[in-house]
């Protein structure tokens, strides 16, 4: 079973200006999907970020899935 992201994911509104963070730390969703898109692995991120984890990796990835299954569409005039 996996962990639901809304368990590790917060938001608060004095910390990293609101952006999405993990569990209340100051790494945000924005940084970890940025070096998953730079091409680190997991490992390397936990290497760096010892107070991550791999749930917390996959929770960002569920997160910012669940946001682009929400974003609306705006057609062209």
């Amino acid at each position: 079973m996996t962990t639901n992201y809304q368990d590790i994911i917060t938001i608060e509104p004095g910390k990293r200006g609101g952006k999405p963070c993990i569990r209340g730390l100051r790494i945000t969703v924005g940084d970890i999907l940025s070096w998953l898109a730079e091409g680190m692995t997991i490992e390397e991120i936990i290497d760096d970020f010892p107070e991550l984890n791999p749930t917390d990796i996959s929770a960002c990835l569920r997160f910012a899935a669940d946001r682009e299954r929400h974003i609306k569409t705006i057609k062209a005039l």
